[in-house]
């Protein structure tokens, strides 16, 4: 018994750490320390970071634990299909907000393209939300790494240890989910891809 505790207590610590909402904040700490973009003044990453930080992240968050909180639901209730619509419009208006602020400051490509592939894979989650609960959690590190996979594409270096990394975390967010029991493995998975390929395709097309 105590054992299954710990357990479950490190599956929801893991869920904690690795939110849906990362995936920008991480990909502009990656461009920053191994692209072109690291030239770029302390102060001037910093003040790109903080917002992206405000918009991906702090934002979201905040909004759907206030709904949450309002509709009197506790996290596992939240996460039913049916109601997990709401969040994915709120936290779906932020990275648009984000993307809008982006653009009217004329930041790098680069940076945008990372915010809109944070927006693609919510709304593509969204959109199959409507007939089946995919996991953001899986997505969100699928998007980390289809951007990796993208940026060595464009940068020209080998991301295979970097993949390796984020293979092991995706495989330890994806048992974290299965072991709170809110999503089942194909659930896990194809939220994985489903990430993996928006971000890749934000990135490299758009």
């Amino acid at each position: 018994m105590k054992q299954d505790k710990q357990i479950i207590l490190a599956a929801r610590i893991m869920s904690l750490l690795f939110t849906p909402f990362y995936l920008p904040f991480v990909g502009l700490v990656a461009l920053f320390s191994f692209s072109y973009l690291s030239i770029f003044p302390w102060g001037y990453k910093l003040q790109v970071l903080t917002m992206a930080y405000l918009f991906t992240i702090l934002m979201p968050t905040v909004m759907i634990h206030l709904y949450r909180r309002y509709q009197g639901w506790t996290p596992i209730e939240l996460g039913h299909r049916e109601r997990r619509m709401i969040p994915y419009i709120i936290s779906i208006l932020c990275y648009f907000t984000c993307v809008y602020v982006m653009d009217r400051m004329h930041m790098p490509h680069f940076m945008g393209a990372i915010v809109v592939a944070g927006l693609l894979v919510q709304i593509i989650c969204a959109l199959i939300n409507v007939w089946w609960k995919v996991s953001t959690h899986t997505a969100a590190i699928g998007g980390v790494a289809g951007a990796l996979f993208a940026f060595a594409e464009y940068f020209g270096f080998n991301p295979i240890w970097w993949l390796c990394l984020v293979f092991i975390i995706a495989g330890l967010v994806g048992s974290s989910r299965m072991i709170l029991r809110q999503h089942t493995l194909g659930q896990v998975v194809g939220g994985f891809w489903i990430g993996f390929v928006c971000a890749a395709i934000a990135i490299l097309f758009l």
